[in-house]
């Protein structure tokens, strides 16, 4: 017999294995980048223009997925000096990973068009966003999503609240415009039957149906006791008559010593007596009037008229002929005037001035005619020829024509 010798095992030590002992590949040292980065596929398109689906088969080391495979060494290095790698290694890598070659310029392979051999997916396949469940692609909510199933029920309560206050309401307005009737067993009424003939006749009817004749034992109320129930009302705002007004009513000429009869007879008896005195001048109660002031300018000049409370009565250029006249007041005006030589007064309708000299500014000067006829003279025509114009104007107008 011949025996088989067997070898002895060795047991096979396994260590435990480190983070150097794994393959990491390229798309997860990118992606680990890009994620210390915090930047997403969109955020590295917009700042490297360059496709997030492109980005995306970078980090998958897919060379299928770019149209132009000479734009892929380009993008791969572009990519990983965004990311703080390698570029060169970087590309070495994606070359190893994704079994891809550098074309030369002139070979088939750099053209745009795709070689025969090679084998593209789907358009679906290849770019990311034509899928909807990429993980990268921000997903449409629904319109119920933001909805919890506790608001359902406040706003449920909310509505039952509401409900519930405005049927209260409802039932008490209801309520109080309820009018209930109670049924009698007979309502007697009082009737009233008029003959045009008899008078007036007042019967109590039994029934509303019934028969009208007056009951036996009836009596008729008397007068003073239907002037209690239909007495007349007090009235809001009394009724005023003013004490002067019967006074005021009187005629003299109709009744009293002041009829025309009575009138002709007392001034007979006046007449014929000889101890009345001859009828004397009126008594003045009032003092006479103050004379007229007004300003008359015989050329252009300014003039301002100012009361005793320093208000401006009256403030313009008065041209050559025009008149002011001056209000009458208790304290006389002052006045202010430019070329003051044009502008003389009229004082119960004497002429005085002129106001000053030249076109000097004559100020303060008091407009009452006392102040006026004192401090002035009478105005000389000869001095003036406009003056002597304007007063030949006014005496022509003032003369009657005759025929």
């Amino acid at each position: 017999m011949i025996g088989r010798i067997f070898a002895p095992k060795i047991a096979e030590v396994t260590e435990p294995k480190g983070f150097d002992d794994f393959d990491l590949r390229l798309g997860d040292i990118m992606r680990g980048e890009r994620a210390t980065l915090g930047k997403s596929l969109l955020d590295v398109q917009r700042e490297l223009k360059i496709k997030a689906a492109y980005i995306a088969a970078i980090e998958n080391a897919d060379p299928l997925a770019f149209e132009t495979p000479g734009f892929i060494a380009g993008y791969v290095r572009s990519y990983a000096r965004y990311l703080t790698i390698d570029p060169e290694w970087a590309y070495t890598k994606f070359c190893e990973e994704g079994n891809f070659a550098t074309a030369h310029g002139m070979s088939a392979m750099a053209s745009s068009p795709k070689p025969a051999k090679m084998t593209y997916r789907s358009n679906d396949d290849r770019d990311p966003f034509a899928n909807p469940n990429a993980t990268f692609v921000p997903r449409k909510q629904k319109v119920f999503a933001n909805i919890e199933p506790g608001a359902l029920g406040s706003v449920a309560v909310l509505l039952m609240l509401i409900g519930g206050l405005g049927y209260g309401g409802w039932a008490v307005l209801q309520e109080v415009q309820k009018v209930q009737l109670s049924p009698i067993d007979q309502a007697p009424g009082v009737t009233s039957d008029l003959d045009p003939l008899g008078g007036t006749e007042i019967a109590l009817a039994a029934g509303i149906n019934g028969p009208t004749a007056p009951s036996a034992g009836f009596e008729a109320p008397a007068i003073e006791a239907m002037d209690r129930l239909y007495r007349p009302q007090a009235l809001d705002v009394p009724v005023l008559v003013a004490r002067d007004g019967p006074i005021a009513a009187l005629d003299p000429s109709a009744s009293g010593a002041f009829v025309v009869e009575g009138r002709d007879r007392l001034v007979s008896l006046v007449a014929a007596s000889d101890d009345v005195p001859a009828a004397g001048p009126a008594v003045q109660v009032i003092e006479p009037q103050a004379a007229d002031v007004i300003l008359l300018a015989v050329r252009p000049a300014w003039v301002r008229v100012r009361g005793a409370d320093g208000t401006v009565i009256f403030e313009k250029i008065l041209d050559a002929g025009e008149e002011y006249a001056l209000p009458k007041s208790e304290e006389p005006p002052m006045l202010r005037a430019g070329n003051s030589g044009s502008v003389y007064f009229k004082v119960a309708g004497q002429t005085y001035g002129p106001a000053g000299t030249g076109t000097s500014t004559a100020k303060n000067v008091a407009l009452s005619p006392e102040m006026l006829t004192g401090a002035y003279t009478v105005a000389d025509i000869a001095t003036d020829s406009d003056l002597a114009k304007i007063v030949n104007v006014a005496q022509a107008q003032t003369v009657p024509v005759t025929e």
